[in-house]
């Protein structure tokens, strides 16, 4: 079987940053981005809309009109988020088959479950967070603290709800995975070479 490593991460904690270095350490594959254009590529569907829905689209409720059948009737938004759901699913089941792999995010964890994946869960404290959403900004961007805080608690809300919607366990829980990582005080670059060699 191969090598599946799954990285959960908190908004600002150099989660992905900390997935990308550790693939190019241990010479193995890297998905992230790829997962989404691999969906469009699939679908009718833009990357932009997949993106939207795959990670950051807050939980639906199944709407259960009470009749004589009792039955839940879904609606074409959550229709849609559960097809891509359904198709990020079996590329991540793919990526998994085809060779020794880093993933971020997508409930990769949960979903390649059977693969028995290493699972990661990359967190930071408030103030390291924000300095490092300042250092990784885009040019132009001049968010207030109270702006650019509020900008990482929606992701991670928004993370969260997703992740327990299809995954039934709460986000970021440590009995959830086998690595909790903490990135505060810490250079993603300088811790990478001794985890590439614990799991090399």
């Amino acid at each position: 079987m191969n090598k599946i490593i799954t990285i959960g991460r908190e908004f600002g904690s150099g989660g992905r940053e900390f997935g990308r270095r550790l693939s190019e350490a241990l010479g193995i594959a890297y998905y992230d981005q790829e997962i989404v254009s691999e969906i469009a590529k699939r679908t009718s569907l833009s990357e932009q809309y997949i993106q939207s829905i795959s990670e950051h689209q807050n939980a639906f409720s199944f709407p259960i009109h009470v009749g004589r059948s009792f039955a839940p009737t879904l609606n074409p938004l959550l229709e849609q988020s559960l097809a891509v759901y359904q198709e990020q699913a079996e590329i991540l089941q793919e990526m998994a088959e085809k060779s020794d792999c880093v993933i971020v995010g997508r409930c990769a964890d949960y979903v390649l479950k059977d693969y028995h994946p290493l699972r990661i869960f990359v967190y930071a404290d408030l103030a390291h967070k924000l300095r490092r959403c300042r250092e990784k900004a885009p040019e132009g961007e001049s968010l207030s603290d109270r702006e650019l805080k509020q900008k990482m608690n929606s992701i991670d809300k928004k993370r969260a709800r997703y992740y327990e919607f299809y995954t039934g366990h709460s986000w970021g829980d440590k009995l959830n995975f086998d690595i909790c990582l903490n990135t505060t005080n810490l250079v993603i670059r300088d811790i990478v070479p001794a985890f590439a060699k614990l799991l090399g």
